[in-house]
């Protein structure tokens, strides 16, 4: 029988109880099933979950979790094109994005395949013929550079995209800003060429205080050093409010809808620089992969299912045993961005304190996301993750080739390293009798063997490809895009909407009505005050 979402809540609690006081190591030989229940493959990727902190008892209580909470049933709802993003009224269908040609998805009711379609052949026939130099510049050269302007969901995935993929030597110099510090857009532009550069500014509202600045930055630069004729395919906008781009100055405009969430959207044309750039073959690819993890996602069991398993061991960690942050480490440069796009993906979506129907939420949500590509973080905050008192799960994503001019193994094998020494640990003991086996004075290693001494039974994942490449790219942001849904359908909160992003841009501009005035105004804090009075001094 089917649990309510409270009673499975409340065996998830007392399993978590249970498991708190377990040992990971020991749950191998306690449960000789646990390597073929807790890894699987999905899309290219593979998945190790063995050694979480779940007993078996545990991993099942998760199970029945996600059964009463519905992930099929909301699951459903999303590929459906209901609106699943209530507050806004809206659908969420990014995987329509990467969907085949010819497939049928409907945004409330309206059948939108067709026009995904279209825009798709759209940018490939402008990434040919910029590629190809039919389409050129002001004065006749081809492009050789790109200047993404554009932030948050029309940066950080562009973004992700192109420094993993990118070739070496790249035939389009792709180049991204975001900041609305001057600086940011200083050194996108430095050393490139007016006439061979292509600005596409990306903005699914044309109205983002940060992306305009930097836009209108941009055109001057480009005005002040190319005819007005032809000056137009200089400066493209992508957009959800194409008539806003057209009136901006921009002279194309590739259109995505308002059913395309901003970090979920860099399946549409806010990649187009990336089309560009790499070329349309490879982004197609990377569509495909993605397919593949939305395929999985929706066919396979929830107990084999790649995206449900990850969300579950994070719901297990934030609410069954208290642990309000996780660590994303890839064992790959070339996914060095990975974890700051997690961060708007995931806490963005799902740092939310109230359901859906407006009640609080009454547990926590989604943890702090942090990372560093390894080997570099090894060097900074594993030290905490070993030894301090907070236990922070650990996510690695481990490529097998990067196509590199030396073997990879020294990288992997860190990996595999890191992850077995935070589930094993050493004990005072251990580190004493090394001590003294290398010939440390008795008094010196009992000083030292608490210094020495790892706790272990930190849970990690592993998430393994052979290679990096544009199908196991999309087939890995994808899984992370509908792990964070999973947990939004457990949590029972809306993961598409971003209010909290809101606050802070309105009350920016109130501000700048102040710094126009020459002064803040009466309404204002004290401290705010004293600090504009000093800024603007």
């Amino acid at each position: 029988m089917t649990k309510t979402l409270d009673e499975a809540w409340s065996v998830l609690d007392a399993a978590a109880r249970a498991s708190a006081s377990a040992r990971i190591v020991d749950q191998f030989a306690a449960d000789p099933e646990r390597m073929s229940r807790m890894t699987l493959d999905a899309a290219g990727l593979h998945l190790d979950l063995s050694k979480q902190s779940w007993t078996r008892e545990a991993f099942d209580a998760c199970l029945d979790l996600a059964r009463a909470a519905d992930v099929e049933g909301r699951r459903a709802a999303l590929f459906a094109g209901e609106a699943v993003n209530l507050t806004e009224g809206r659908a969420v269908l990014h995987p329509a994005l990467r969907a085949d040609a010819g497939a049928d998805f409907h945004a409330l009711g309206e059948p939108v395949s067709a026009e995904v379609d279209q825009v798709r052949a759209d940018i490939r026939a402008y990434a040919d013929a910029v590629r190809s130099g039919e389409l050129r510049g002001a004065t006749g050269e081809r492009f050789a550079a790109i200047v993404h302007v554009g932030i948050g969901g029309s940066d950080l995935g562009p973004r992700v995209v192109w420094d993993a993929l990118r070739p070496l030597e790249p035939t389009i110099d792709l180049r991204f800003v975001a900041n609305i510090d001057p600086r940011d857009m200083a050194e996108a532009l430095t050393g490139l060429n007016p006439a061979t550069t292509l600005v596409v500014v990306v903005s699914k509202t044309f109205t983002t205080q940060e992306t305009l600045a930097n836009a209108e930055a941009a055109k001057a630069w480009l005005q002040a050093a190319l005819p007005t004729e032809g000056m137009s395919n200089h400066f493209i906008g992508v957009t959800a409010a194409p008539d806003k781009a057209e009136a901006f100055g921009c002279g194309r405009t590739f259109a995505f809808r308002d059913w395309v969430g901003g970090r979920y959207s860099l399946w549409s044309a806010v990649s187009l620089s990336c089309a560009v750039a790499l070329g349309p073959d490879e982004f197609e690819d990377m569509l495909a992969g993605a397919r593949d993890m939305d395929e999985h996602f929706v066919e396979a069991p929830l107990e084999r299912n790649a995206p449900v398993l990850l969300a579950l061991a994070q719901v297990f960690n934030v609410d069954g045993l208290d642990r309000p942050a996780r660590t994303v480490a890839p064992y790959a440069h070339a996914l060095r961005r990975l974890p700051s796009f997690l961060q708007q993906l995931e806490m963005e979506s799902n740092g939310k304190r109230v359901r859906r129907d407006g009640s609080e939420v009454g547990r926590q949500t989604c943890p702090v996301v942090f990372g560093e590509p390894g080997t570099n973080g090894q060097h900074a905050f594993f030290q905490q993750i070993h030894q301090g008192p907070q236990v922070v799960p650990a996510e690695f994503v481990v490529v097998k080739s990067t196509h590199a001019q030396r073997p990879e193994s020294p990288l992997w094998s860190n990996a595999l390293a890191q992850m077995q020494a935070l589930m094993l640990g050493k004990t005072a003991e251990a580190a004493r009798a090394e001590m003294l086996a290398g010939g440390m004075d008795v008094a010196e290693a009992e000083r030292l063997a608490p210094h020495r001494a790892f706790p272990g039974n930190r849970p990690s994942t592993a998430i393994v490809m052979d290679r990096l490449t544009p199908c196991t790219l999309g087939a890995l942001l994808a899984l992370y895009e509908h792990k964070t849904f999973v947990e939004g359908v457990i949590w029972d909160i809306n993961s598409f909407d971003q209010w909290g992003v809101e606050l802070g841009k309105v009350l920016a501009k109130a501000i700048l009505k102040d710094v126009e005035a020459g002064g803040p105004s009466a309404d204002l804090d004290p401290s705010t005050a004293a600090l504009l009075t000093r800024l603007m001094g």
